[in-house]
This record gives structure tokens, sequence and C-alpha cells, in this order.
């Protein structure tokens, strides 16, 4: 059984702050140009990177990049890793997308070529190592790290990447059942889908936004048919339980499918259990040169 309830607690960094570069790079086709946040390592030579995609309220909040993804990049940078955060909302100008809406839909269709056009622009570098790119999401962009690393993507270019996502996280994802990942971004069959690279889930077990019941069904499935998927279950934690000192409220303004208020706040021994299980689960599955 791959399904693991944990409610250890396991040290980690915790970040204070952040350097990063703006960087622009060319969508796929018929996509707009991107604005992403690099940050590095400080080991000179060439790094192995992860592409971050940003859940529904997006990378930025009033300018600042939202704590969730610099603590973990601060996290992954002192363990040797370059991070790639992805500005998929910004970049077209849109706000938030957690509630039913055209915009919403656009992201869901668009992101996964993001989750590339990043992958081809770490690639080019240098100071990277083309072989070790990591792709990890948090809420619908976890939905979108479900979309992307399927064997049938809906972001793949064609002809595909010599070398394509090394791994992959997905935080609560959205989007993470057998409906939602056949259609209608996918033509995926039902009992078919499959990862083209290692996929471990972190999932709240008390999450109320994005339920655990059918993301996990969805992924014991996909491991039960031999493909390398894994989901974590924190029995206590609910959504964005990683976020960094946020007391456990309502999210206002949202709603979940069946109506009530989304709740979310941080889980401690969640989140340092996550910080340290991620690393564990890349030093299996992105080797060194």
């Amino acid at each position: 059984m791959s399904v693991v309830f944990v409610g250890v607690l396991i040290a980690c960094s915790s970040a204070t702050s952040l350097a990063v570069e703006t960087v622009t790079f060319r969508g796929t086709d018929g996509l707009p140009k991107l604005t992403g946040y690099l940050s590095w390592p400080r080991d000179t030579r060439r790094a192995p990177a992860v592409v971050f995609l940003h859940g529904c309220s997006g990378l930025r909040k009033k300018g600042r990049i939202r704590s969730i993804y610099t603590a973990w990049a601060e996290h992954l940078n002192g363990t040797g890793y370059a991070v790639l955060m992805v500005d998929s909302a910004g970049s077209r100008g849109i706000g938030e997308t957690c509630g039913p809406s055209d915009a919403r839909k656009r992201m869901y269709h668009e992101r996964p070529g993001d989750a590339y056009a990043a992958l081809a622009y770490l690639q080019s570098s240098p100071r990277i190592d083309p072989r070790r790119i990591v792709l990890m999401g948090w809420s619908q962009g976890g939905g979108i790290v479900l979309l992307t690393v399927s064997a049938q993507s809906i972001g793949r270019p064609s002809p595909p990447p010599r070398y394509d996502f090394s791994a992959a996280v997905a935080f609560y994802p959205s989007a993470c059942s057998v409906r939602h990942q056949s259609s209608p971004y996918t033509t995926v069959a039902p009992g078919t889908w499959r990862p083209v690279s290692p996929l471990l889930v972190l999932q709240g077990g008390a999450d109320n936004w994005t339920k655990p019941e059918p993301c996990v069904a969805f992924i014991e499935a996909v491991r039960k048919r031999g493909h390398p998927a894994r989901i974590i279950l924190y029995p206590d934690a609910v959504h964005s339980f990683d976020v960094p000192n946020l007391s456990l409220q309502q999210r206002l303004g949202s709603l979940t499918e069946d109506g009530q208020a989304p709740l979310i706040g941080t889980n401690e021994p969640a989140r340092r259990d996550a910080y340290a299980r991620v690393l564990e689960f890349l030093r299996e599955h992105v080797r060194g040169d």
C-alpha cells in the first residue's frame, strides 16, 4: 500500500530572505511570453532545477512573491537546486482563478505549455543540468503538474524534449481524479493515465477544497498499474498546510464544490515532514552526473 499517513515532526529550513532574478522566456506556440523568478544555489557547478507552478491565487500578492513559494525556493536552493517560479497568472494579466470562469479554463488548457516552456528555458542554460529538472506545483498548479506529466500531456511539444521532467511533485492537487484527468483537458481513456516521470503527491487528509478521497483512489490505481506514483496523506492537515505561519481559517471569496468555505492553514508537523520527504524523493529520482 503506497498511501502513507504521517504525523511526525522533522526539522527543515525556514524562509527568511530570497534573492531572485526576474527572467522572461518564450511560451510554447500561441502562448504569451512568460515571466519567471529564478533563484540559485551557492554551488556554481551545473545545478539540478525545480520549476514551480503556483496555485489559483497567483504567484504574487501586493507585489511580493507569496511566502509559500519563497520558503520552498530557499529550502531547495540550500540543498543545491536552482528554482524557477513561473508567473502564469501575472504573465497573462490575470488575477485569481479560484472560481468557475473562462480565465480558469484558460489556465488549465494553457499552463501545461508553460511548464514545458520553463523546461526548455532552463535546458538552454549552461548553469543547469538539462537531465535533472523537476516539476512542482500547488493546488491548481498541482493539477497542472498531473496534466503536464501525463504520457498524453496537452502541453508536451512535438517533437518532445530530449530530456523530459525527471520527477514531479504535486501538493493537494486540483483535478486529481479519473474524471478530471480524462476530460475535458485530455483524451486519456479512463483507467489508462500514466506519468512520464516518478510522481509524488502530498495531500491533507482534512482538506475540504481539493478533497483527498478521489485523489487517493486515482493515484493508487495508477500505482497498481505499475507506474511510479505515490501519495502521502497527512490526516489532520487542511489545504495549504505548508504555508508558513498561517492560522487555521476559512478562505473568504471561494467555495468548495459542495458549497462550503475552504479551510486553509499551516500544519507544522505535515509541513516539516513534507520538506524532508520531498528531498528524499528527489535524492531517489534526480540522480547526479
